[in-house]
């Protein structure tokens, strides 16, 4: 078995990690691996699915190359600042070099205690794996930018939570695992050394450009910032709620990360939360995109140091910066939306009825996914009354659509748009919940299931009409928890 490893952040100074093995496992077991992106790392999908594969993906055997580690980092927790958090219960297996030389970290989530524990005990149970293995590969299957998982591995122990639970191992890929959290935890110490020394790895890693920039650490935070504002955009597109937007959950690559209590809005509303542990709200629906911008805030602090010239020319610098994703922010947003009713191009007018709409929709409490898959189909079969069913305030959603249709030059060609931008399925949490229990149950034939529709999102498939659906009343799932 050959992994194309080049362990770069190992090659960083001792101070950024601690390299320690996994823990061991009395019984690892490939519960399911992912074939399509083993393949995308150059690995062989046949070896990896046997007892050999979930050894070497638990880390129980070290594949040749592999340097372990568990990444530093600090972090703003709901705007508590904590100077020294880390991988707890994660390592860093090494960076795989894919087939078409992009590079991967290979992460294994539940892998044991690290000296960043703080107390816990390091290890995953099986149903917060599988969750973001379903949540990750539907993101991706979105089109979203997002951290991916290879593979859930059960590791034959019981973790101890409010009850005891299978444990597993999640084995996650990404493009890197640095995060605003990792510039801190260096800003914390007052070591502008290393902050130069990861500023210089992130750039090589996610922004190469940069490096050229007459203000390297400058132009990286543009970069950033940019990434960001599209990020979330697209989250807010298709209703999802991050649940825990701490700066150490925010990664400079662009990708989501960190899926513990996230959630997909059944009913509309800006203040929609899940998170069991957001009891103020701090990472609703609506607050996403101020949380991101504070986030990037925090960044920039980090970078200051680093900038050339006097102190108030780079913090006006930074400030503008930071000030930009606003409107960054706006034109995703507005492009984005503007395509879930049809228009290739945003404008003023466009942007007000996504704002109109969107207020009927909050009144009438509204399904987020199902309004707009049914405004699509309404347009292509020139008929809404599946969608006029859905609302209580007749009168006025009649009113906005009359308006709405009064803007569709083509109607034909805004039907196709919009059928690319409203998907028909989504991770409902119910859905989610019942393929969880299942699998605790031993039956990962929902879990299969689920994962199967959730590939193709945007296509209509014969039979599947449950996961489209709402939840029933009795079905409603009202809060979401990290599994930590």
């Amino acid at each position: 078995m050959t992994f194309n490893f080049d362990n770069s952040y190992a090659r960083l100074p001792a101070r950024f990690y601690a390299k320690l093995p996994p823990a061991e496992i009395p019984a690892p077991r490939m519960l399911r691996l992912n074939h399509a992106l083993a393949a995308r790392l150059g690995l062989d999908t046949e070896a990896l699915e046997g007892d050999q594969g979930a050894r070497l993906l638990s880390g129980q055997t070290l594949p040749e190359g592999a340097e372990p580690l568990a990444m530093a980092y600090a972090g703003h927790q709901f705007g508590g600042w904590v100077p020294r958090l880390g991988d707890g219960r994660a390592i860093l297996l090494g960076e795989i070099i894919a087939p078409d030389g992009k590079r991967f970290d290979l992460h294994l989530k539940g892998a044991g205690r690290t000296p960043f524990s703080r107390g816990g005990d390091g290890k995953a149970a099986l149903g917060p794996a599988l969750r973001e293995y379903i949540v990750s590969e539907a993101m991706h299957a979105l089109g979203i930018p997002t951290t991916r998982a290879l593979a859930v591995i059960a590791t034959g122990e019981q973790v101890m939570r409010e009850t005891p639970l299978p444990g597993a191992i999640l084995v996650r890929v990404a493009s890197s695992h640095i995060r605003v959290g990792t510039f801190q935890y260096f800003l914390g110490q007052r070591d502008h050394e290393a902050l130069q020394i990861l500023l210089d790895h992130a750039i090589a890693r996610h922004a190469p450009k940069a490096a050229q920039a007459e203000n390297p650490p400058l132009a990286f935070l543009r970069h950033v910032v940019e990434k960001q504002a599209a990020l979330v955009a697209q989250w807010m597109q298709v209703g999802f709620i991050h649940g825990v937007m701490n700066t150490d959950n925010m990664a400079v690559s662009g990708e989501t990360i960190d899926y513990g209590p996230c959630a997909f809005m059944d009913d509309y509303h800006p203040e929609t939360v899940f998170s069991s542990i957001d009891q103020m709200g701090r990472y609703a629906w609506g607050n996403q995109p101020p949380i991101a911008h504070w986030n990037l805030a925090q960044l920039a602090q980090c970078l200051l140091p680093l900038m050339p010239g006097d102190k108030e020319s780079t913090l006006s610098a930074a400030q503008d910066a930071i000030d930009r994703f606003s409107n960054h922010f706006q034109a995703e947003w507005n492009r984005r939306m503007g395509a879930k009713l049809g228009f290739s191009d945003a404008n003023a007018e466009q942007a007000g009825l996504t704002r109109d709409l969107l207020e009927i929709m909050a009144d009438d409490g509204i399904d987020y996914t199902l309004a707009f898959r049914r405004l699509t189909g309404g347009l292509q079969r020139q008929d809404f009354a599946e969608f006029d069913s859905l609302f209580t305030s007749r009168e006025r959603i009649a009113a906005w659509r009359k308006r709405w249709l009064a803007k569709l030059a083509d109607p034909a060609a805004a039907g196709k748009v919009m059928a690319g931008a409203n998907p028909v399925y989504i991770p409902r949490n119910h859905r989610v919940e019942q393929a969880l229990e299942a699998a605790h149950q031993g039956d990962m034939a929902p879990f299969e299931r689920l994962i199967a529709v959730l590939s193709a999102p945007f296509i209509e498939q014969p039979g599947a009409e449950e996961y489209e659906s709402p939840p029933a009343p009795e079905e409603r799932i009202l809060a979401t928890y990290c599994g930590t």
